[in-house]
């Protein structure tokens, strides 16, 4: 079970620039990637819920929304927000519905976030997808953003793969197994590379619009 920390993030950067040219010119060019990471809370499973499928700027002014609502996210507090008061809070109808499934599992111990602190990536990945609304796309980012294992490439996660394909020069149809098998030789460090990549991604986004991009940066930290 691979994880990384703030002491062999960097080391391990600079381990996969050895083999991968790539990987090394987005660093000698952008510098490292933020080491990106989010607590083990309610409150970090609900925000990447409510990233799914949009833009990280509108998940963080949800989150943000229902932060001002009840101040500290609980499920608790969540199961008493009706679904217009969740509505305000730009939830959409489906997010509604998973975030209560989540906040209904934590609450009656079907689903306890800091018993997957101890369990191996696939059992993690299993009693997450096992939750209502909550797919391997979402699986990865809490793998990799929670508890920090250091081996997930979201190969659902189209700014990650979008940046491998334009590193690389792949052809934009590029088959997902071929990412894959490309992935596969960043083993057991897939998770820092595609830090790597994301940092490619928005640091080219800021050069068309700074201020967006320092928004979807705090999003993919908060």
């Amino acid at each position: 079970m691979h994880t990384f920390s703030t002491e062999n993030f960097h080391s391990i950067c600079d381990q996969l620039c050895t083999h991968d040219p790539e990987l090394a010119f987005i660093v000698k060019t952008y510098g490292y990637p933020p080491m990106w990471t989010r607590p083990n809370t309610f409150e970090s499973l609900i925000h990447i819920i409510l990233e799914q499928q949009v833009s990280l700027a509108s998940a963080l002014a949800a989150l943000n929304k229902l932060r001002e609502r009840l101040t500290k996210i609980t499920p608790a507090k969540l199961l008493e927000l009706t679904d217009e008061e969740l509505k305000a809070c730009y939830f959409s109808r489906q997010k509604t519905s998973y975030a209560r499934f989540l906040a209904q599992a934590i609450q009656s111990k079907a689903f306890n976030p800091k018993a997957m602190e101890m369990l191996p990536d696939e059992d993690v990945r299993k009693a997450l997808v096992a939750l209502k609304g909550i797919g391997n796309w979402t699986a990865d980012v809490y793998l990799m953003f929670v508890l920090q294992r250091a081996d997930i490439f979201p190969i659902g996660d189209l700014a990650a793969v979008n940046a491998l394909k334009q590193v690389k020069k792949l052809p934009k149809d590029t088959a997902p197994e071929k990412l894959l098998k490309i992935s596969a030789a960043w083993q057991p460090y897939r998770t820092v590379a595609t830090m790597i990549l994301w940092h490619y991604y928005l640091s080219l986004r800021v050069k068309d619009t700074s201020a967006e991009t320092e928004k979807i940066k705090k999003a993919v930290t908060l």
